[in-house]
């Protein structure tokens, strides 16, 4: 048993892709690759065999499209969008193929990845061991992580402190006017979701509060510490996956 190939068109939506239809019925989208490998033409016949090879190759061609859309809508590191992929009901073969094309291509690199990721990370105010745990966590070699944010936090100066300072300000700035001891435990708990060490916790709260605890006739950092925050600061239900308070 054979078919025909009738026609052979450009997708109306996806550049550089090709419609085959065989018997006067759209059968499989592909690439020029496919089509000169398997010198498919209109009015050539073809067997199972090749029917077979055709199927393959548009399956492999549409889970390629699929990480390449992933990665336009944000980056990932190759671990995590081998997962994406797979949870998505691709074929393993073809993820492993398309993912090898895309880091042929320089399309998927987990370098690349944990450098934008961690100095976007840090500069919004999330601790370097933070960083490095959520790079690891989405996938990205332990060894490529540290030096991703060692290389950014020299570049760009990045100061520890600084940063709990800062992270601490701006969330000051969203408690309003929080019972005082309330207002203490929720920043302690939001500084220790972002990774920062306690030392720079309490240095961050004493300068981010003062302004406020004058206002409510509170004195310095008393009566909140580690251990009391601890419960909130490894909330379930909280931020501890990103970073941003809920």
């Amino acid at each position: 048993m054979s078919i025909t190939i009738t026609q052979i068109t450009e997708h109306p939506r996806k550049p550089g892709r090709f419609q085959v239809h065989l018997d006067g019925t759209r059968h499989a989208t592909v690439g020029l690759e496919l089509i000169v490998r398997l010198e498919l033409r209109v009015g050539r016949s073809m067997g199972e065999a090749e029917l077979a090879e055709l199927d393959e190759g548009a399956r492999a061609l549409a889970t390629y499209d699929r990480a390449l859309a992933m990665l336009a809508v944000r980056g990932r590191p190759a671990r995590e969008l081998r997962r994406r992929l797979v949870q998505k009901g691709e074929e393993a073969v073809h993820v492993d193929a398309a993912i090898a094309r895309l880091e042929a291509n320089g399309l998927l690199d987990d370098r690349a990845y944990a450098v934008q990721s961690s100095r976007s990370k840090l500069a919004a105010g999330v601790s370097r061991r933070r960083v490095r745990d959520e790079l690891t966590r989405r996938g990205v070699d332990r060894t490529l992580a540290d030096e991703a944010v060692a290389e950014v936090a020299e570049e760009d100066a990045v100061d520890e402190r600084d940063a709990a300072l800062t992270a601490a300000r701006r969330k000051v700035a969203t408690l309003g006017r929080t019972e005082p001891l309330a207002r203490r435990r929720r920043l302690y708990a939001f500084l220790a979701r972002r990774g920062f060490a306690a030392d720079d916790i309490r240095a961050a709260m004493e300068i981010a509060l003062r302004d406020v605890d004058a206002a409510d006739g509170v004195d310095g950092v008393d009566g909140v510490d580690g251990a009391e925050a601890s419960d909130d600061a490894l909330d379930p239900d909280g931020d501890t996956a990103s970073g941003a308070e809920t």
